[in-house]
């Protein structure tokens, strides 16, 4: 009992402090360790194996859409770079250079791919001849160097693994139509997989991607009140194509620029699914992306046939389930505990008296509830749980966000909600850049988003009091 106590007692409680409680959780559930290099974080199998599983369940849905699979340098030359102003002004202070290969001085800088909008952009320029050769439609799956000062697990790292989208289009209307498609890709994903409610919006101009005339996002509401930018999707327009010449002749045989889009999805979104669904026992994975969805526990597994059983019952279960048996010489107690903190759906506990009466004790980790079933009934009932198991946690995480979601009318209301009330905050903006910046310096909050689902909440600005032109969600993040 000691040692059990000892794992439940390595997490901090997130209501006392919830930065080192996630922390804990990272650590302690074994999803990644800290490299010797600051900033970078090595993937372990558990953390690997859940960003394995939204690569499938994504991957399977952009080729739904029609989108092909690429791979692109990991370099990019400084003069490519340079050719889109814009962009590169928005990542310079965070690209890393390469200066020296083998014993020699480059004769240009190279940059550790921050983003790959100006390689996708050089290889349209090459493909891209006619009408015909339109849209093109990539994705590579890869990961990008992002120098951050500040770092942590997950949610900001040096290095990070992520999917970035690149497409080329013949006109406005489609790009607009695929930045939108994707966006809904992301929710719907985050949604039906990760039982994460998001919030859809356009982004301002102060918050956009650089380069880009329009950025949308999905934000998440973390269980600490603060949001997280989950997902975003740009639509740059022709200004790309034309920074690099990326033209084809169409159907009248004259020459026109492609409109492009990019989007992208990252291991941040592991940090999501911490934040949203844990508690201080550790992980809870929704079953739609858990590794392991069942783990069976053996009772006094020395007993005759208690093993024997329990392996006849993975080797059943397995066809239909991602199932996992422990049976190592731990103590169940001390199983149970490791099965929580990993955030497994569902632990099956049988012994000699279970095998004897036909029944096995299935356990959710979300609710810790059990539920006695017969052997005979043991896949429908486990299949039927895990689906309820899903949609409990989506509407769970439904509920906190909206319970922790505030409307504001006047600056100081708007003040107080942000200094004592965590949360999604819904006021009105005059679209003023000098007035985001105001509400920025002085809460702390930044614009998340403008909903598609707008609603008018007053007739003015919350900063300024001139005439409201949108309804934006405000809030702390991450």
């Amino acid at each position: 009992m000691a040692k059990e106590k000892k794992l439940v007692e390595a997490i901090t409680s997130m209501e006392d402090d919830f930065a080192q409680w996630y922390t804990d959780v990272v650590k302690k559930a074994e999803l990644c360790a800290y490299s010797s290099l600051k900033g970078c974080m090595i993937l372990l199998p558990a953390g690997y194996a859940i960003w394995e599983n939204i690569q499938k369940e994504l991957d399977t849905r952009f080729k739904e859409t029609c989108v092909e699979n690429v791979y692109m340098p990991m370099f990019i030359q400084e003069s490519l770079l340079q050719k889109e102003k814009d962009h590169v002004e928005g990542f310079a202070p965070e690209v890393a250079w390469v200066t020296q290969g083998g014993a020699e001085t480059l004769q240009e800088r190279l940059v550790v791919r921050p983003t790959s909008e100006t390689l996708f952009c050089d290889l349209y320029a090459n493909i891209v001849q006619s009408y015909r050769d339109l849209p093109k439609l990539y994705n590579q799956w890869c990961s990008v160097v992002r120098w951050e000062k500040t770092t942590r697990p997950f949610l900001r790292t040096t290095e990070f693994l992520w999917q970035e989208g690149h497409t080329a289009h013949a006109t406005e209307e489609e790009a607009e139509e695929r930045t939108i498609k994707m966006l809904n890709v992301y929710a719907d994903f985050c949604e039906q997989v990760l039982a994460i409610p998001m919030i859809k919006g356009r982004k301002t101009e102060k918050e956009k991607f650089a380069g880009a005339n329009s950025t949308y996002t999905i934000e998440a509401l973390m269980h600490d009140g603060k949001a997280l930018q989950s997902g975003t999707s740009h639509n740059f327009g022709d200004g790309f194509a034309k920074a690099f010449g990326i033209q084809y002749t169409d159907k009248d045989n004259k020459l026109q620029y492609v409109h492009q889009t990019s989007w992208g999805m990252s291991t941040r979104i592991i940090g999501a699914i911490i934040m949203v669904h844990g508690d201080n026992s550790g992980l809870v994975l929704p079953p739609r992306i858990a590794p392991t969805q069942v783990m069976i526990i053996p009772i006094m597994q020395h007993k005759e046939g208690v093993l024997e059983k329990a392996i006849e019952l993975k080797e059943t279960l397995s066809k239909k389930f991602r199932v996992k048996l422990d049976d190592s010489d731990k103590k169940p107690g001390w199983k149970f505990s490791e099965q929580e903190m990993r955030g497994i759906p569902i632990r099956i506990e049988l012994g000699p008296k279970d095998i004897e009466a036909n029944q096995a004790i299935l356990v959710r980790r979300d609710t810790r509830e059990k539920l006695t079933v017969s052997f005979d009934e043991l896949e429908i009932k486990l299949a039927t749980l895990l689906d309820n198991i899903q949609a409990d946690m989506l509407e769970r995480a439904r509920i906190h966000r909206d319970q922790h979601t505030y409307t504001a009318k006047t600056k100081e209301e708007f003040k107080d909600i942000i200094a004592k009330k965590p949360g999604f905050v819904k006021a009105m903006w005059c679209k003023e850049q000098s007035c985001e910046l105001k509400i920025k310096e002085e809460t702390g909050a930044t614009s998340r988003c403008m909903p598609f689902e707008q609603e008018k909440i007053s007739d003015t600005c919350i900063y300024c009091g001139k005439p409201a032109k949108t309804m934006v969600y405000w809030g702390k993040a991450y």
